[in-house]
């Protein structure tokens, strides 16, 4: 397997116009596999919420917890 660095020095030895081409399938290929993480995260969120392990809450209940957590120092 090619290191990091090897990859970027194989990348400048390409034409320009295939680098550009290389970019934008990349950035297609990472907005395609944030979606998929995002969807998978919304799952499970989603089946967690059915089971009973998560409640539903109002924006200020949740805006409450959220601030709570960020202000204490041990929370995991």
């Amino acid at each position: 397997m090619n290191t990091f660095e090897e990859v970027l020095d194989l990348v400048n030895e390409l034409p320009l116009e295939q680098q550009e081409i290389l970019i934008d399938i990349l950035r297609l290929r990472t907005a395609d596999s944030k979606r998929k993480q995002l969807a998978k995260s919304s799952q499970e969120g989603l089946a967690e919420f059915k089971t009973g392990n998560l409640k539903a809450q109002t924006a200020n209940e949740a805006i409450a917890d959220l601030r709570s957590y960020l202000n204490d120092p041990d929370a995991e």
